[in-house]
């Protein structure tokens, strides 16, 4: 049986393989997103795909991105787990107003037992700073329409 603090980073390494099944897998049937300390938005509840559907619109479009996890803090109530941990996102994709845009924050992570297993039930990013290319987000997203026009 997995533990919940790799649970939680296999999230993230399946997110930088660009493999959605296991994402969608390690995924509640719904959860809470949140987002808003980074961009503003409401937190938003999603189905897995929901979520996969979004990321499939950016992360492709990068080279290559790399999540870091570290410093977890878990605390386990019976059946849920909170989960606490630092986080840094390292993008990069050639770019000529530079190749790297990271993120770095923490994360809040709420799981649920199912079975033998645990699911992400909610996702928080605690924004601190981006630093590098503010614009290859955009550059990415591009990246990922114009593959999806030829």
């Amino acid at each position: 049986m997995e533990t919940i603090e790799q649970v939680v980073s296999e999230l993230f390494v399946a997110s930088d393989n660009r493999d959605w099944d296991t994402v969608e897998a390690i995924f509640a049937d719904k959860v809470e997103l949140d987002y808003s300390s980074m961009n503003g938005n409401p937190a938003v509840e999603l189905s897995p795909q929901q979520i996969t559907d979004a990321w499939k619109t950016i992360l492709p479009g990068f080279t290559a991105t790399h999540h870091q996890l570290g410093n977890f803090i878990t605390h386990l109530n019976g059946e849920t787990a909170d989960v606490f941990c630092y986080g840094t996102a390292t993008h990069y994709l050639e770019h000529e107003a530079g190749n790297i845009w990271t993120v770095v924050g923490s994360y809040n992570l709420q799981l649920i037992k199912d079975g033998n297993n645990w699911r992400v039930t909610k996702m928080r990013l605690n924004f601190k700073y981006q630093d590098g290319n503010a614009q290859l987000p955009q550059a990415a997203m591009d990246n990922v329409k114009n593959k999806h026009d030829e």
